[in-house]
């Protein structure tokens, strides 16, 4: 089971899509909307819409929505979606896996050495800057993390986001064989 949490621009295609690919890999995926039906079509109306609705309840829908699905299920964030696993994965240290497109979650004290975790960056990216994104690497380790985190350089920060952009179809098709590569270990 897997759960996939949208960006800051709502529930759009990308993450239909994205949710496609996994299925046809064999998972089954939950898309939650956590912005009930909202959509941006910008990373500025998408980030003004996150605050009129506000991470409280954005947070609060997350967890509404993913009450009844095993705690084991492993959750795939898109930017935003990557805040919203910050904020839950506390809550279900037995998920068997976390994968990271375009942003970066808080690692939570609870989950143990072994963890599989998959983060894929644009470099630089304005959410997950180099530093950013080495200090994660550092805080994963002391954890004992099975960490992997892919950067993709020269790249927009939605670049596996075909509707904006950033858009890059070559380096879209590297991240999502990575991310079904690592599904494959962990779901």
């Amino acid at each position: 089971m897997i759960v996939l949490f949208h960006s800051s621009l709502g529930l759009r295609a990308v993450e239909r899509k994205a949710a496609e690919r996994m299925r046809g890999a064999g998972h089954q995926v939950i898309t939650p909307d956590l912005y009930s039906g909202e959509t941006a079509s910008s990373v500025a109306e998408g980030l003004a819409l996150m605050a009129k609705i506000g991470w409280q309840t954005i947070c609060s829908r997350a967890r509404e929505a993913i009450a009844g699905i095993p705690e084991t299920a492993v959750m795939v964030g898109h930017s935003m979606g990557a805040g919203v696993i910050s904020e839950v994965w506390p809550e279900r240290a037995a998920s068997k896996g976390v994968a990271l497109l375009h942003g970066q979650a808080d690692i939570p004290a609870n989950v143990g050495p072994g963890f599989a975790v998959s983060v894929h960056v644009a470099d630089p990216d304005p959410f997950a800057t180099p530093d950013e994104v080495a200090a994660w690497r550092g805080r994963a380790a002391k954890a004992g993390f099975k960490a992997r985190v892919f950067t993709y350089p020269s790249l927009g920060h939605f670049f596996t986001d075909d509707g904006l952009p950033d858009y890059d179809p070559a380096a879209t098709d590297l991240a999502w064989w990575r991310v079904l590569a690592f599904l494959q270990e962990a779901a």
